[in-house]
Parts: structure tokens; C-alpha cells; sequence
């Protein structure tokens, strides 16, 4: 479980350790990471293991999967959840916000999938990418994180077909717009745009998502953990949309 110190990635860590799965969660903040597994082991797994890790550098999704392979000496699961990425005007994002986030986000998920390849296909495990719901709605203020976003799509499509041959099931989840810290910064944002109080930048957005309320990590970790389940054993190469409504196409 990667990107598992806040938001949506700690929510997922602990929905499946309350489900009997043994999380091993990696992000960059060590303190963080200690907490959630401290956790997951109340919620009943008392291997849980945290493995601090800068996921944009090569090298480091093998150290991760090495790690849970010596912890656990097996390998079911892998959901790939890390990387943020920068909003703004497309013209003042330099190269830099656009290679960061491919590196954390996609580059990172592709590697991971690689190297847990094998461990997966001898479990007859799962993968599930989380994206984003720009991946199907390009948005102006976010020209990073919405290619990004469809990169990811598009790779989690292609590997599902090799998956079918070698029992792996994949999928990719996009949520829409999460109560996280990253929602309160765009919030806060309107409202320094607007000059508002910030309840009434809040439901400024709101309005312009067409949604009746944001979601919630649990929304999202709620759907992980079913993906993950064998109840959703016939759920192969799907992008599962879970926006409240926002995304408008088909």
C-alpha cells in the first residue's frame, strides 16, 4: 500500500487491516507511517509493517516489495496510491512539477507492478491504481495530475490483459473530490480568489462539481477493500469511477 501515511492511502491501509489483510504501507514521512500501523495492528494485524520510502527514486518499490516478502513470504495485494501533484496555470508549472509527478505517481506504479509481477501471479493476487477523476475530465488547473491521471488509466488497461493470462486481477479506481487535506487547500485557495469565508468557498466548489457533498477516505477505502475481495471476483481491467456525479461523460 503506497502513499499510506494520510488521506485516502491511511484509510485503504486500515479498511483492509479491519478486513484481515496485513498492510505493509510506504510513504515518505516515517512518523506517520508508524502511526498507521500502529492502527492496523489494533484493528487485528499484528505484522503490519511500515517501510519509509522516497517512491520517485528507481530501486525503491523493490526495496518495499523485498521488505513485505521477508515480513509476510507472500504477496496478495498491491494498491498504488502515492503521488500528488500540482494545480495551477499550465504556464507557470515547469518541467519540473510535470516530471515530479509522473515519477511518484505513474513511474513509481509502474514499477511497482513489475517487480510484484511474479509475486502476485503465484498468489493469484490483485492490483488496484488509484488515479483521479481528471483522467476523463481534463481540467485547466490541473494539467499535471490529469495526464498523469489518464497515464495511469490507460497503463492499468493494458497490463489487465496480460493479467487475464497470468490470474492477476487488476483494476484502476478514480475518486472524484475527497475530504483531504488537498481538498482544504483548494478550498482555502477560492477563497483568497473570491474574497469569501472559506465555508463559502467551499460550497462555491461544491456547486461547480454538481455534487450534493464531498466524499470521504472511507468512501474510497469502502470500494478498495471490495475490489480487493473475492466478491469482486469478476471485476477485471475496469476503471471504477467513485465522484458523487461529477464526472459528466459516459
Amino acid at each position: 500500500m503506497t502513499g499510506a501515511s494520510q488521506g485516502l492511502g491511511r484509510a485503504i491501509a486500515l479498511a483492509l487491516a479491519a478486513d484481515g489483510v496485513t498492510p505493509v504501507v510506504a510513504a515518505r514521512n516515517a512518523d506517520a507511517l508508524a502511526d498507521v500501523v500502529a492502527e492496523a495492528r489494533d484493528l487485528g494485524a499484528p505484522d503490519a509493517l511500515a517501510v519509509p520510502a522516497d517512491l520517485s527514486v528507481a530501486g525503491e518499490p523493490e526495496r518495499v516489495v523485498a521488505a513485505t516478502l521477508e515480513r509476510l513470504g507472500r504477496l496478495d495485494i498491491l494498491v498504488n496510491n502515492a503521488g500528488a501533484t500540482k494545480r495551477g496555470d499550465f504556464l507557470t508549472l515547469p518541467d519540473e512539477d510535470h516530471l515530479s509527478g509522473f515519477a511518484l505517481k505513474y513511474h513509481a506504479a509502474v514499477r511497482f507492478c513489475r517487480c510484484a509481477w511474479p509475486h502476485l501471479a503465484r498468489t493469484g493476487g490483485v492490483i488496484v491504481n488509484i488515479a483521479g477523476v481528471s483522467a476523463q475530465t481534463p481540467d485547466a488547473e490541473f494539467t499535471v495530475g490529469g495526464p498523469v491521471n489518464s497515464a495511469l488509466v490507460n497503463f492499468t488497461k493494458a497490463i489487465a490483459k496480460r493479467g487475464t493470462d497470468e490470474g492477476i486481477r487488476i483494476n484502476a479506481l478514480c475518486p472524484g473530490h475527497i475530504e483531504t487535506d488537498r481538498l482544504q487547500t483548494r478550498i482555502r485557495v477560492q477563497a483568497e480568489k473570491d474574497g469569501t469565508p472559506e465555508a463559502e468557498a467551499r460550497e462555491t466548489l461544491r456547486a461547480r462539481y454538481g455534487i450534493r457533498r464531498f466524499g470521504t477516505p472511507t468512501d474510497i477505502a469502502a470500494t478498495v477493500a471490495f475490489l480487493c475481495s473475492e466478491q469482486a471476483g469478476y471485476i477485471h481491467g475496469a476503471t471504477i469511477v467513485v465522484d458523487g456525479g461529477t464526472t459528466p461523460g459516459i
